[in-house]
């Protein structure tokens, strides 16, 4: 017989969906059976699978010892990543992350171990704010992702609570991400708001915009304002009232404006750019929080703004 106390990460989730996460080598139909037949319990009770479990409340178990000893073995892979980040700001709940180019912000099949968000947790366990034998069911997790060549601000959240909200309020739009990028040649109006239609091709990870809605095609909406300009280039502030894959890159293409060193949407342009760009300029430099509800315990957060000053294209055009 094992017994677990939830903790405050750990709490506000279904009983089977902790249980998963706690127990990853334990197939589903006998996780509901050892519910069912009460060899798992919770206060001591008979409980359900979809019961919820809050912070102080004990699981008893009656399972084999092999699904302790698998989670408790098991190797952390993200002591593989490097612990250093570009701290923008940090917190006991968050932390803000000047992501650089180049750095994808979840591993996967090309990259299994060296990502943003193995970066933070090895930040944080070294910091000693994150143990995994502690956290049953909870990881610091990102907020928001930023496509690998492009960079920026990406927020991370330390614990449960702090992530339930601000995903809550990046969907409600309540959190501004405000982006600088480079645009080839100069679009005939110096500020404004474009609405248009985007439609994604998974098979190849691009997408299309038109005028009109097509089928399968979501409304955007991207807001610029310029900035700077010497003819051949110009800097852009933007700032997405939606939120879609290679919303700007894609969008500014369409309008005859590729960013500068953009090879996906800018190759087939007549004015496209190189020049010795290694990566799309594109730079998600600014946040704001403006939240519209209560924010529970990030409440101290409203109104607040945070940027990034080092943008390694800031100055291009002067330099031009």
């Amino acid at each position: 017989m094992r017994q677990i106390t939830i903790t405050e990460n750990d709490g506000g989730q279904r009983l089977d969906k902790f249980l998963s996460k706690r127990f990853r080598t334990m197939p589903k139909s006998l996780m509901y059976k050892y519910i069912r037949t009460k060899y798992i319990k919770l206060n001591g009770k008979k409980c359900d699978k979809a019961d919820f479990v809050r912070a102080g409340d004990v699981l008893t178990l009656y399972i084999k010892d092999e699904f302790f000893e698998e989670s408790q073995t098991k190797s952390y892979e993200f002591l593989k990543a490097p612990a250093k980040l570009d701290v923008v700001y940090e917190d006991e709940n968050l932390i803000l992350i000047d992501k650089k180019p180049g750095v994808i912000v979840h591993q996967d099949k090309s990259y299994h171990f060296d990502s943003l968000v193995m970066r933070v947790q090895h930040y944080l366990y070294k910091k000693g704010e994150y143990d995994p034998e502690k956290e049953k069911s909870f990881s610091p997790a990102l907020v928001n992702r930023i496509d690998r060549n492009t960079g920026g601000i990406v927020i991370a959240a330390k614990n449960a609570e702090s992530l339930r909200i601000l995903n809550a309020k990046m969907k409600s739009r309540e959190l501004k991400k405000y982006y600088l990028c480079l645009v080839c040649g100069k679009p005939k109006f110096d500020k404004g708001i474009m609405e248009d239609w985007l439609l994604k091709n998974n098979s190849t990870n691009t997408v299309r915009i038109f005028k009109n809605k097509v089928e399968g095609s979501k409304n955007i909406k991207t807001e610029y304002k310029i900035l700077e300009s010497n003819g051949r280039m110009s800097l852009a502030e933007v700032l997405l009232h939606t939120g879609r894959t290679h919303q700007i890159r894609a969008h500014m293409a369409f309008i005859g404006h590729p960013l500068v060193g953009d090879s996906k949407y800018g190759k087939d342009k007549r004015n496209f750019i190189k020049d010795d760009f290694k990566w799309q300029a594109l730079y998600a430099f600014k946040l704001k929080f403006e939240f519209e509800s209560d924010a529970g315990i990030l409440s101290y957060l409203n109104h607040k703004e945070f940027e990034v000053k080092d943008v390694w294209f800031r100055d291009r055009i002067s330099k031009k």
